[in-house]
């Protein structure tokens, strides 16, 4: 096993994420290469970018395949924002576009309250306090946490997705990562 990989895609927050996760400890490779994605102890695929470019960069390099099989084979992967969007069935961002269908949600435009959501709010039920910047919502079953009545959190299997920025969110995000991402 390789350890921590963060997925590159080609945009994202990569670098805030994999310091973040330096700070707690962590070490991790930033990769598309599907063998090491497959290999890894834990797969981040982080946000930050539009739904089509990423998915185009995913199916070039053969990561979206290789992100569905650590789905199937029940192998840790952690959405960030854009990276929790990529895992439902479609994204209406862009025009539309098929993402990586891992869980059976939509992602759709924000159309209430301002947009884009930027700023703190509390996830319910965790009552702690996470960054947000977006303007896109996840409408999905497997939602496990909302903020200001959007879906802020997902799991299913070994899966986890957040929309909030825990690399942004101080303390408390970076407790939530290590939550995540224990590599004992």
């Amino acid at each position: 096993m390789s350890g921590v990989v963060v997925c590159d895609y080609g945009a994202g927050n990569t670098r805030s994420v994999r310091a973040s996760l330096g700070r707690l400890g962590i070490r991790t490779t930033l990769s598309a290469d599907p063998v090491t994605l497959l290999n890894a102890t834990h797969v981040v695929l982080p946000g930050v970018g539009s739904a089509r470019s990423a998915m185009e960069h995913l199916t070039m390099t053969g990561a979206d395949e290789a992100l569905r099989q650590r789905f199937v084979d029940g192998k840790s992967i952690l959405g960030i924002c854009l990276g929790m969007q990529l895992a439902m069935k479609h994204s209406d961002e862009d025009g539309g576009v098929t993402t990586l269908g891992l869980l059976s949600g939509t992602v759709e435009r924000i159309t209430q309250g301002r947009v884009p959501r930027i700023g703190w709010a509390t996830v319910e039920p965790w009552q702690e306090t996470y960054y947000f910047a977006h303007s896109y919502s996840c409408e999905c079953p497997q939602t496990v946490a909302t903020a200001d009545g959007v879906c802020a959190a997902v799991s299913s299997g070994a899966f986890r997705g957040v929309q909030f920025h825990p690399e942004k969110s101080g303390v408390t995000g970076l407790r939530w990562l290590a939550s995540c991402l224990s590599v004992d």
